[in-house]
């Protein structure tokens, strides 16, 4: 078999058009594209912050609303210099085991610490930035949640920003 046929095998035909189908809206699609933007600094020299959909926040933090059937809005501020011991996991929507005996699998805080520590990065804004990935209505995600966070991490001064999906 070769890695052609083998790819195609494991995909599964009409998923999206399952999804979309399943869940109306959800599915993000864009005609139109904002270019990256040019880091105009070395990295060593660039402030990072860190945006997650985790879930993950300080402990005694206002929970997310995991069982709200569209999702939780809200993001929470992580302070960057933070212990994972003084965080945790507010998600229902993926398995947290592995998270939450390593939280750096799933919400990299000393991992970026030692980045910043080892000169890779020129530090780290104050605060990092979670929210839950379970949202069911895109617009508002886009017009709420996503220029919320943009608007802190802006506040924060970064530089340049670190996304990833739980």
């Amino acid at each position: 078999m070769t890695a052609g046929s083998e790819r195609r095998r494991q995909l599964r035909p009409g998923l999206w058009e399952t999804v979309n189908e399943r869940y109306p809206g959800a599915m993000i699609s864009k005609t139109d594209t904002v270019p990256l933007a040019r880091l105009d600094k070395p990295l060593a020299d660039a402030r990072l912050t860190f945006i997650s959909s985790a879930g993950v926040q300080p402990k005694g933090t206002l929970p997310f609303d995991v069982v709200h059937p569209v999702g939780d809005y809200t993001f929470r501020r992580v302070p960057s210099d933070a212990s994972p011991s003084d965080l945790e996991i507010h998600q229902l929507k993926y398995p947290t085991d592995g998270a939450n005996r390593d939280l750096n699998v799933i919400f990299p805080i000393e991992r970026l610490q030692a980045l910043a520590a080892d000169g890779l990065v020129g530090g780290l804004t104050s605060s990092f930035f979670s929210f839950i990935g379970y949202n069911m209505d895109v617009k508002r995600l886009e017009a709420t949640l996503a220029e919320d966070i943009a608007d802190a991490v802006v506040a924060d001064h970064a530089e340049i920003a670190l996304l990833a999906p739980a």
